[in-house]
């Protein structure tokens, strides 16, 4: 399976004031030093908890936020190297669904003016044909052709999350970076989101980054999980393995959390101790180890590389190996 997406030694850093007079700013490292890649055709799941990096990974690979360091390889381009008119026409392989729907889409402009504006901003159909296929795609995510002529605020959250689908998928993208798409929605709404995404994917041939902190919904459409712990990669694996046998003691705390799908059955919850560090002063050493229940006096000292324990399973942890 041909790669479609590699990213190497991403970095992405915020800088906020200092509280001392005259001094640097800080560097929040947001992403630190990812290198993953995304083939073809794949559902790559991207889990952690709220604000680790995940939506940060997510806009940095699309170029919506410019990487500090470190390379974004798409379709066999480096994205740093693409001038302005390059950039956007790689656009039209690349697109974002955000959390929200309601804040991503214009209030001010009809359901059919949101789906026609990429289209005839990038040139791609005019006058019957763009219609057309706006009707097309109101159809495809399961929306009425009446829809066109409404505004966002006449739509419940889980049609809006279909226009803001819609809306991707207008420019035929093979990339789409969905950054939480259904976890501001109904449980049952959004069990109806991931299955138009799963057909989605098949019909169409599309390439997720999933982003999520639901791991059952990275589960139910992953091919294969990445788990993301201030800024760092710390495990990543098909799904199947993760799921079954995480690895790393951060990932196996995750797992715990997930709430049992047969009732009465019981499973040992890890807790972890203390609050993550703050990405302004990360601790030397593993990221992890202040709340790690295996931590060892090297884990303080020497950052572990993510390696490959088994056959496609990479783990960064020294007691993994």
């Amino acid at each position: 399976m041909a790669e479609l997406v590699s990213v190497e030694d991403l970095c992405q850093n915020y800088y906020v004031r200092s509280p001392k007079l005259f001094a640097k700013k800080d560097a929040v490292q947001a992403v630190s030093n990812v290198s993953l890649h995304i083939n073809e055709g794949e559902a790559l799941g991207l889990a952690g908890e709220s604000g680790c990096g995940k939506s940060t990974l997510g806009k940095s690979i699309l170029h919506l936020l410019k990487p500090t360091s470190g390379r974004v390889i798409f379709n066999g381009r480096d994205l740093a190297s693409l001038n302005g008119r390059e950039m956007r026409k790689a656009r039209t392989e690349m697109q974002i669904i955000f959390q929200d729907p309601f804040s991503s889409l214009n209030p001010r402009m009809t359901i059919g003016e949101i789906l026609r504006e990429p289209m005839r901003y990038h040139g791609l159909l005019k006058g019957k044909k763009l219609e057309d296929e706006m009707l097309r795609l109101l159809e495809l995510v399961g929306l009425e052709p009446s829809c066109a002529t409404r505004y966002p605020h006449e739509f419940s959250g889980g049609q809006r999350q279909r226009v803001a689908i819609a809306r991707a998928l207008s420019v035929k993208p093979r990339f789409i970076v969905c950054d939480e798409p259904a976890s501001a929605l109904d449980v049952s709404i959004q069990a109806q989101i991931l299955n138009l995404f799963n057909r989605l994917k098949t019909e169409l041939g599309l390439t997720y980054l999933f982003i999520s902190h639901d791991l059952g919904s990275l589960r139910y459409i992953s091919d294969r999980i990445a788990v993301l712990y201030l800024g760092r990669i710390v495990e990543l694996a098909l799904t199947d393995d993760i799921c079954g046998d995480p690895l790393h003691p951060y990932t196996k705390a995750l797992f715990s959390a997930v709430p049992n799908a047969v009732f009465g059955e019981k499973k040992a919850r890890i807790i972890l101790s203390g609050e993550p560090p703050s990405p302004i002063n990360p601790p030397s050493g593993c990221v992890f180890h202040k709340r790690c229940q295996q931590c060892q006096p090297i884990c303080e000292k020497t950052p572990p590389d993510l390696g490959m324990l088994k056959d496609g399973h990479y783990v960064a942890c020294h007691f993994c190996r």
